[in-house]
C-alpha cells in the first residue's frame, strides 16, 4: 500500500495525494508507523518548494487573496498546494472546514491542491500532521506551499517555525492598526501586505501602509536591520499581488543569500523531531491502560475542585508511570 503511495505521489495522482495526506493526519498507530515508512521515502523529494505561510486579522480576506494569488502563480507556470488550518471544536472535534469553498478557482484547478487541514486538539491550532502534509504535497510535485492560518495567536508562532516566509495579511479600518495586532505576530512577520486596497479603500490602506511601515521602524531600530516590506493589495481586483510575491521571493533570496535558508530548515527538522516526542508522549499517556482506567475518575474530581489541576496531572503520570513499569 505505501509503495502505491509513493508511485500515486510522484505521479501527481489527486487520489493518492488526498489518500496520503489522511493517512498522515491519522492518529492510528498502525497508520502512523506507514506513514513514517511513507515519508521516508518521499525526503528525497522535497526540499525545493517555496513555503509561505500566511495569516492575519479576522476579515483580512486570507482566503480569498490565496484564490486570487495562486491562480496567478499557476498562470506563471507553478503548481501550488494550500494546507488552509481549521479550529477544531473542544466538545466535539469538528471543524468547519470552510476554506475550500472560498477557493473555489484554485481548488478546481488541476495544478492546485487544496486541503482543509482540522487543528485536533494541539496548542495553537496547528495540526501535527501539518508539516507532513506539506512535504507529502512537495513530493507530489508542488512547488508553492502555502499553509494558512485561521487567526492571530500562537498558531501563528508554529507555522512560522514551519516556513520560508511568514506574510501578515491586514487591512484598514479595523480600528488602530497599532493596537489590534499584536508585538509579536509583527515581529513574526517577514512581509506585511495591507488587503482590500481597492475603490473606497485605497487611501485608507495606503494610510495603514504607511503606519505600519513607521511602527516596524520603531519596533527594529537600525541601519542594518532587515525590516520586513509594507505593500498595500487587492485580492479582489489583484492589483499588487505581483509585488507581494516578489517580496516573497526577494525574502527568501535575502536567507539564501546569507545562508539562513538551510540553517532554518535545519532548525525546523529538530523542532519537528521534538513534536513528534511530544505527540508521541502525548498519545502514549493517553492510551495506557492504567490512564484509562483512572481517568474518568480523576477527571470528575479536578472538576469537582476536590483536586487541583495541578494534583490532576501528577496522578494522571503517576498512573502511567505504573503502567510503563
Amino acid at each position: 500500500m505505501t509503495d502505491e503511495l509513493f508511485d500515486g505521489l510522484r505521479a501527481g495522482d489527486r487520489a493518492a495525494i488526498a489518500r496520503a495526506i489522511t493517512l498522515v493526519e491519522s492518529s492510528r498507530p498502525d497508520h502512523r508507523e506507514r506513514a513514517a515508512a511513507l515519508l521516508t521515502e518521499l525526503t528525497a523529494y522535497t526540499g525545493s518548494a517555496v513555503r509561505v505561510g500566511i495569516s492575519g486579522v479576522p476579515g483580512a480576506g486570507k482566503s480569498t487573496f490565496i484564490n486570487s494569488m495562486g491562480l496567478r502563480l499557476i498562470e506563471a507556470g507553478h503548481r501550488v498546494a494550500v494546507v488552509a488550518v481549521d479550529p477544531s471544536s473542544r466538545r466535539t472535534g469538528g471543524s468547519i472546514l470552510g476554506d475550500r469553498t472560498r477557493m473555489g478557482d484554485l481548488s478546481a484547478s488541476d495544478s492546485a491542491f487544496v486541503r482543509p487541514s482540522p487543528s485536533g486538539r494541539h496548542l495553537g491550532g496547528v495540526a501535527r500532521a501539518t508539516r507532513e502534509s506539506m512535504l507529502v504535497l512537495e513530493a507530489a510535485g508542488h512547488d508553492v506551499v502555502i499553509v494558512e492560518t485561521v487567526g492571530v495567536g500562537q498558531n501563528e508562532i508554529a507555522v512560522s517555525e514551519m516556513v520560508d516566509t511568514f506574510l501578515l495579511l491586514t487591512l484598514a479600518r479595523a480600528g488602530d492598526q497599532l493596537q489590534g495586532i499584536k508585538r509579536g505576530i509583527l515581529e513574526l512577520a517577514d512581509v506585511i501586505a495591507v488587503n482590500k486596497a481597492d475603490g473606497d479603500g485605497e487611501v485608507p490602506a495606503r494610510s495603514a501602509a504607511k503606519d505600519l511601515t513607521a511602527a516596524m521602524r520603531l519596533m527594529l531600530p537600525g541601519k542594518d536591520v532587515r525590516r520586513p516590506p509594507v505593500l498595500t493589495c487587492s485580492a479582489q481586483t489583484g492589483a499588487g499581488l505581483d509585488e507581494v510575491w516578489e517580496a516573497v521571493l526577494e525574502h527568501r533570496a535575502h536567507l539564501e543569500s546569507e545562508g539562513s535558508l538551510e540553517a532554518r530548515r535545519a532548525r525546523q527538522q529538530q523542532d519537528w523531531m521534538w513534536a513528534l516526542v511530544d505527540a508521541h508522549l502525548e498519545d502514549a499517556v493517553r492510551s495506557a491502560p492504567a490512564v484509562r482506567e483512572h481517568r474518568a475518575r480523576i477527571e470528575a474530581a479536578v472538576r469537582s475542585g476536590e483536586l487541583s489541576a495541578v494534583d490532576g496531572a501528577a496522578k494522571i503520570l503517576d498512573a502511567f508511570g505504573h503502567s510503563s513499569n
